[in-house]
C-alpha cells in the first residue's frame, strides 16, 4: 500500500512510518518541522516539508495517489491550546478538513486519525473508561481532536471515506521531545541524566495511562487493515502515578535526584485510565510492552542521543 503518514517527522508518527516501512508498504511524510525533526524521517520514506493547511497538498494528493491516509500532525499542547484556541483550531480543524477534502478529491480509501483517548474524555466518571464513555473534553485541544472524529463520521456517510480512530493514551518512548511534546517521562528522563531537578507538579497523585510507542506503532499496523470505520482506545488499562514515573526513572538512570513538588496546574486532570478492551476484541491488539521495560528503552534511548 502507499500511505501518507501526516506528521512522519514527529515523535509517535515517525516510529508509525518505520513500522510500515519494515512491513514493505510505500510511506509519503508531510510534515512541516513546527514539532517534527529531520533526524526522525526514514530514509526510505518520501518527505515532503509542507504545512497540512497549505493549498499544495492537493498536487501530493494527486501525484502520489494514495490507498491510506495517517494522519497524526496536530497542533498538539493543551496549554497552548487554551492560551490560542484559534490557532489550535486553524490547525487541527482547518488542517484536517484540507486533508479529509483531498482524501474525497482523489478517492482515498481509508483514513487513520490519532485522536486523544485522555483530552476527549475529560473528567472520567468510570476507571478505565471504554469508547462509550461520555466526551466531555476540557481544552480546545481536545475538542479539535472530538471535532475530527464527529468529521469523519460524516464523510464516511456522505463520501463512502472509511476511517479507523485511534484514541492513544499517554505515549511515551524513544524521539520523544522533552521540550515541545510535554510529557512527564520525557521531561523527567531528560534532566536526571543532565542532573537538572525535575520538578512533580502538585503532589504528583495525578495517574495516566502510559503507553508504549511500540505498542502504538502495531496498533497503527493493525488499522491500515481493518476493513470497518470504528473508534478504538489504545491504552494499557492501567493507572500510574506521578510519583510512581520519578521513581523508576530515577532508579534505572542510577541517578538521586530528590523527589521535589512544586505548585499543581491549574484544570490538570486528576486520573486518565481508558480499557483496550475493544481494541482486543474487535480489531486484535492489546499492549505487549509493561511500563518497567518501556521506560528501560526510553532512558536507554536517551543515553544514547546524550553522547
Amino acid at each position: 500500500m502507499k500511505i501518507l503518514v501526516t506528521g512522519g517527522a514527529g515523535f509517535i508518527a515517525s516510529h508509525v512510518v518505520d513500522g510500515f516501512l519494515d512491513q514493505g508498504h510505500s510511506v509519503v511524510i508531510v510534515d512541516n518541522l513546527c514539532m517534527g525533526r529531520m533526524e526522525n524521517v526514514n530514509p526510505k520514506a518520501k518527505f515532503f516539508l509542507m504545512d497540512i493547511r497549505a493549498n499544495e497538498l492537493r498536487k501530493i494528493f494527486q501525484q502520489e495517489r494514495f490507498d491510506v491516509v495517517c494522519h497524526h500532525a496536530a497542533q498538539m499542547d493543551v496549554r497552548l491550546s487554551v492560551e490560542d484556541p484559534m490557532y489550535d483550531a486553524n490547525v487541527n480543524v482547518l488542517g484536517t478538513l484540507n486533508i479529509l477534502q483531498n482524501c474525497v478529491r482523489f478517492v482515498v480509501p481509508t483514513f487513520i486519525f490519532a485522536s486523544t483517548g485522555g483530552a476527549v474524555y475529560g473528567n472520567q466518571q468510570i476507571f478505565p473508561c471504554a469508547e462509550n464513555h461520555p466526551t466531555n473534553p476540557l481544552s480546545p485541544y481536545g475538542i479539535t481532536k472530538l471535532t475530527t472524529e464527529k468529521y469523519l463520521f460524516y464523510y464516511e456517510h456522505v463520501f463512502g471515506l472509511k476511517y479507523v480512530i485511534l484514541r492513544y493514551s499517554n505515549v511515551y518512548g524513544p524521539r520523544q521531545n522533552p521540550k515541545g511534546e510535554a510529557g512527564v517521562v520525557a521531561i523527567f528522563t531528560e534532566k536526571i541524566l543532565s542532573d537538572d531537578q525535575p520538578i512533580i507538579n502538585g503532589d504528583g497523585k495525578q495517574t495516566r495511562d502510559y503507553v508504549s510507542v511500540i505498542d502504538v506503532v502495531r496498533a497503527n499496523l493493525k488499522a491500515i487493515v481493518f476493513e470497518e470505520s470504528d473508534i478504538f482506545n489504545i491504552g494499557t488499562g492501567i493507572e500510574t502515578d506521578v510519583n510512581k514515573i520519578f521513581k523508576i526513572i530515577n532508579e534505572k538512570t542510577g541517578n538521586k535526584a530528590k523527589e521535589k513538588h512544586g505548585p499543581a496546574q491549574k484544570g490538570e486532570q486528576r486520573r486518565s485510565v481508558i480499557s483496550y478492551k475493544k481494541a482486543e476484541e474487535v480489531l486484535g491488539w492489546k499492549p505487549v510492552v509493561n511500563l518497567e521495560e518501556g521506560l528501560e528503552k526510553t532512558i536507554d534511548s536517551f543515553r544514547e542521543k546524550n553522547k
